[in-house]
């Protein structure tokens, strides 16, 4: 029985590390269902949230000062916007975590209002390593410096920060929490409540990564925006690697990491995170780097298709659609 038992172990082991090499990344980078170790939350779950007359609340346990302290580290990278149906467009981080403001902040001068057990809550967003939502304007970042020192992004002049009940990518769970928190928009204007839904109409939930049947392409993959995804063919599987970088990263935002059971009718081969040089974490299929596209304004756009002979949608089994063979 335990030969056997050792046996089964070897072969499971042997698996994880046929996949993780096959990708080029090393062995134990990431979890089984591809999001990367400890990015499930951004921040420590709060026992109790903020919602009293306060606008933050009080009591409750907000987790040890490590994990508050290792969410506030947590960089944005490339911030994305993601469209709500009861929101609008609403900023996310590079891992599709909503960003929020605070009505007791100021943003002119900007100054951060949250401090101690309420930073803990709503863990502030680092300066560093932030790239503008594609197709917005680049001088709306900013930073201010925190009573301790720290550098908090700004928008528009606006402390962000993020929501510890938000555990996943497209959570919004802290809009409207003690009258005072919201989701910003691309502006640093607050999300409104009930705004128009994506250009087109409303859309209905989507999966992660599911498949639509496009009129001239026809199976493609979208995220869960509906928005097309892509490849760059000067990327590589083996080792896994991406030649988007820098300014290509404004034009072509990595799709962030998802969960396997967030996939629908798409491939989960090869279904793990990239942990990109730059510090951005990406979401990769059958060991391909995956891109949206900033030129596509709403779902059904493929305005992508074929830019540069290197730039093509992606079919549900990771292949590339369209591409001269």
């Amino acid at each position: 029985m335990n030969t056997w038992r050792n046996a089964s172990l070897a072969v499971t082991a042997a698996a994880l590390l046929a996949l993780t090499t096959a990708c080029g990344q090393e062995q134990g980078t990431d979890a089984p269902n591809g999001q990367n170790v400890g990015n499930a939350s951004p921040a420590g779950q709060a026992g109790s949230g903020y919602g009293t007359d306060s606008g933050y609340g009080s009591g409750g346990d907000y987790g040890s000062d490590s994990r508050a302290q290792a969410s506030t580290s947590k960089q944005a990278g490339q911030l994305a916007v993601w469209d709500s149906k009861k929101l609008g467009k609403v900023v996310t981080d590079s891992e599709g975590f909503t960003l929020y403001r605070f009505d007791k902040d100021t943003a002119s001068p900007p100054k951060s209002n949250c401090e101690g057990d309420c930073a803990k809550v709503w863990p502030v967003v680092p300066a560093g390593n932030v790239t503008a939502v594609a197709g917005t304007d680049g001088a709306l970042i900013g930073k201010v410096t925190r009573a301790d020192g720290a550098q908090q992004l700004t928008i528009a002049g606006w402390p962000m920060y993020r929501y510890a009940k938000d555990t996943k990518p497209g959570d919004a769970n802290g809009q409207g929490v003690g009258g005072t928190w919201f989701a910003s928009a691309p502006d640093g204007k607050k999300a409104a409540v009930n705004a128009d839904g994506p250009s087109g109409g409303e859309q209905a939930d989507l999966a992660g990564l599911s498949v639509r049947k496009d009129p001239k392409l026809g199976d493609i993959v979208v995220d869960k925006r509906g928005m097309t995804v892509y490849r760059f063919k000067k990327d590589t599987a083996w080792p896994m690697k991406s030649a988007c970088t820098g300014a290509c990263l404004s034009k072509w935002p990595v799709v962030a990491p998802l969960a396997k059971n967030d996939v629908k009718g798409v491939t989960t081969k090869g279904f793990v995170t990239f942990n990109r040089p730059d510090g951005l974490k990406q979401q990769a299929i059958d060991c391909w780097p995956i891109y949206t596209f900033s030129g596509d304004t709403k779902p059904g756009d493929t305005n992508g298709q074929g830019v540069g002979g290197t730039w093509y949608a992606v079919s549900p089994e990771a292949k590339l659609v369209g591409a001269p063979k």
